[in-house]
């Protein structure tokens, strides 16, 4: 597999099925929220702010700050410590995965899925592409956004080559909902415990991560 030069799409293929998983457990188990990007949280966090609800204000804040702290450890990290952030964000993910286990099901549901907040941001920022497409594996807004714009330009000057974007984002889409029809059936059997199973998909993306970076390695020989 680190031979392959596909193995970029495949890393992020990987990874946005762990970004699915996380999306849908996140809605699954903490009463439809989800935790990971922060339109929603912003929004509620004026509209807590608005309603005088200072105990929701401060939860809020919190899952801002450890998203941008989680962003900026990507940059930070990686300048003062040498630390390999495709290997250290599916770590991360791993680490959350197991910390989501052991919040209570009746804890407070923004503050059960801080995990997500933190490892779903470092995940964003440590993989934003492949390809040479830049595309979430967190969220399908702009995935949606880049199929739809590729498959219309098609039609308007009939260049079969923006099929190769067009695939690019459909397969992502494809991999981010079969992460989250996996987090569907975890949470059924296993309810708040059902994370467990995300670490086999992060396992997995980390392999891919592993192989990727031994690719650049050899070809740069």
């Amino acid at each position: 597999m680190s031979n392959n030069p596909k193995i970029d799409f495949y890393r992020h293929l990987s990874f946005a099925a762990v970004g699915g998983f996380f999306g849908a457990y996140a809605i699954l188990c903490r009463t439809g929220l989800l935790a990971s990007a922060q339109t929603m949280n912003l929004l509620e966090l004026v509209i807590s702010a608005l309603r005088g609800d200072a105990y929701a204000v401060v939860l809020h804040v919190g899952a801002l700050l450890l998203y941008v702290l989680g962003t900026m450890l990507t940059v930070l990290l990686p300048h003062y410590l040498h630390i390999n952030m495709h290997r250290a964000s599916p770590v991360i993910d791993a680490l959350a995965c197991i910390v989501l286990c052991f919040i209570p099901e009746n804890a407070n549901p923004l503050l059960g899925l801080y995990p997500i907040f933190f490892a779903m941001s470092v995940q964003w920022s440590s993989f934003t592409g492949a390809r040479g497409y830049i595309s979430s594996t967190i969220f399908s807004t702009n995935n949606t956004k880049q199929a739809s714009l590729a498959f219309a330009e098609y039609i308007t000057d009939g260049d079969k080559g923006h099929f190769d974007k067009v695939w690019f984002y459909v397969f992502t889409l494809l991999a981010f909902h079969l992460g989250a029809a996996i987090s569907f059936f975890a949470v059924k059997l296993m309810g708040i415990r059902g994370a467990w199973v995300n670490i086999i998909l992060v396992a997995n993306a980390y392999y891919m991560a592993v192989c990727e970076d031994k690719y650049k390695e050899a070809s740069l020989k």
